[in-house]
């Protein structure tokens, strides 16, 4: 139905003052500018004045009214415990990729490990109609979630959750095999902190591996980077800390060595509490891997340049952040189909510079 055209409008167009302009109902340009299957009945030279002057006059969509229609808001929300460098940023560049590639938007979250955030940001992001959740690194059992949920090394045993997390057991099989082959028997460990989900599967294949291998775990060479106040924004900033800075491996090691030096290799949590390690061996006056081979965990960018180079267990943490968006958007697709609890990834041992053989005489 043709109206009379109005002069060019000012200012934000919506679809009524852009219909009013072409002199048109709002029906006929909406379906012209939704690609509907009606709008074949509408002529050419129509469907492209729509297109041209929705093109010049720079329209935009409601975007929660089309969602409305749509029963999806084509976006999800991502909740994590720090925006840091490291494991956040190399999931999300495979989480990113996925959704970008879907025409998704995502709000992050960072909980910073309180409770009281895990429970509050879901809700929140709820009210703003996301579509599924992503969790990274973040337990999810204390959450009762309406929309479908994908967790990333968070080892959810909570109904309806899709868990992408790795295998544990062969990463420290893969990590204590190479130590052991270049004769190290007194291996340290860097545990995580009680926070972090994969601390717990971490050290569990560590023990197995061990058993394997027969090599001891000494309690007086296990230490964890729960640094004081390093689980809280507000400690950490006190102290002057980055929740993933070198720090968190720094002290630890200088408090195991003020204790013992009767190691020759040490296993860590991860990369940055490695590299920490690292420097805190070096001012002991103890060489690496001469004296002590240090071996990581993640392989994150900076593994491959630090002096010496990281030898490390690599974690696929872009393929698990493409696989992880990959399966939420297919949840979110398709409410009614199974889908299994959880997805394994595979651990690669990147051997570098860090490790070496035994030093002669150690047992």
């Amino acid at each position: 139905m043709m109206k009379k055209k109005a002069s060019a409008p000012s200012g934000h167009v919506n679809l009524k003052t852009l219909a009013n302009y072409l002199g048109l109902s709002q029906t006929t340009v909406s379906l012209v500018l939704n690609d509907s299957p009606a709008a074949k009945s509408i002529p050419q030279e129509t469907r492209d004045r729509v297109t041209e002057a929705a093109r010049r006059l720079n329209y935009r969509p409601n975007y929660f009214a089309r969602s409305l229609r749509q029963s999806k808001s084509m976006s999800v929300g991502v909740l994590a415990p720090d925006l840091s460098e490291g494991y956040f940023t190399r999931v999300m560049s495979g989480v990113v990729e996925e959704l970008t590639a879907a025409h998704y938007f995502y709000f992050t979250a960072c909980h910073d490990w309180k409770p009281e955030l895990i429970e509050k940001y879901p809700l929140m992001l709820v009210e703003r109609a996301v579509d599924g959740f992503l969790f990274l690194n973040t337990n999810t059992d204390r959450i009762s979630a309406p929309v479908p949920v994908v967790a990333i090394s968070g080892h959810s045993a909570a109904p309806n959750v899709t868990n992408i997390v790795l295998d544990h057991n062969l990463a420290a099989r893969q990590a204590l095999a190479h130590l052991h082959s270049l004769g190290h028997r007194r291996i340290a460990f860097m545990r995580g902190p009680h926070v972090i989900p994969d601390s717990q599967f971490r050290w569990q294949g560590i023990e197995q591996a061990a058993r394997e291998l027969a090599i001891k775990l000494d309690p007086a060479l296990v230490v964890r980077i729960d640094v004081e106040g390093w689980s809280t924004r507000a400690g950490r900033h006190k102290a002057g800390q980055h929740p993933m800075a070198p720090e968190i491996g720094y002290k630890p090691m200088q408090a195991l060595l003020e204790k013992s030096r009767n190691f020759t290799a040490v296993f860590c949590f991860n990369d940055i509490a490695a590299i920490g390690a690292i420097r805190a061996l070096k001012d002991a006056g103890l060489r690496v891997p001469e004296d002590v081979s240090v071996v990581g965990f993640d392989d994150i960018l900076s593994a491959a340049y630090s002096i010496p180079s990281l030898t490390t267990v690599r974690q696929p943490l872009a393929e698990m952040g493409r696989r992880g968006a990959q399966v939420l958007l297919e949840r979110i697709a398709d409410h009614e189909k199974e889908y299994p609890p959880e997805i394994v990834m595979a651990p690669e041992l990147v051997i570098r510079e860090s490790t070496g053989p035994a030093p002669s005489g150690s047992k």
